[in-house]
C-alpha cells in the first residue's frame, strides 16, 4: 500500500476486519485539488479537493449513490 504516514486520518468505512478497510484521510501538505485522499483495500487511492468530496457527500447524503450499495 502506498505512504500513509504523512496523511491525517479522518475516517475508517469498514471497521469490522483488519484487511486494511477503505479509509479517508486529508493530507495537509498536497495541493489543494489533491488534499482530500481515499484509500481502499488494494493499495489504490484516488485524491480531490475538498469541493470535490463535499459534492460526493452530497450527492450521497440526496440518495444519489443509493444505487451503488445494492449492486
Amino acid at each position: 500500500m502506498t505512504d500513509l504516514s504523512n496523511l491525517q486520518p479522518l475516517a475508517t468505512f469498514c471497521g469490522k476486519c483488519d484487511c486494511g478497510c477503505p479509509q479517508l484521510f486529508v493530507d495537509p501538505s498536497a495541493p489543494a485539488d489533491r488534499r482530500i485522499v481515499i484509500t481502499d483495500d488494494f493499495g489504490q487511492r484516488v485524491e480531490m479537493s475538498a469541493d470535490q468530496f463535499a459534492d460526493l457527500v452530497a450527492d450521497a447524503k440526496a440518495g444519489k449513490l443509493d444505487a451503488v450499495a445494492t449492486a
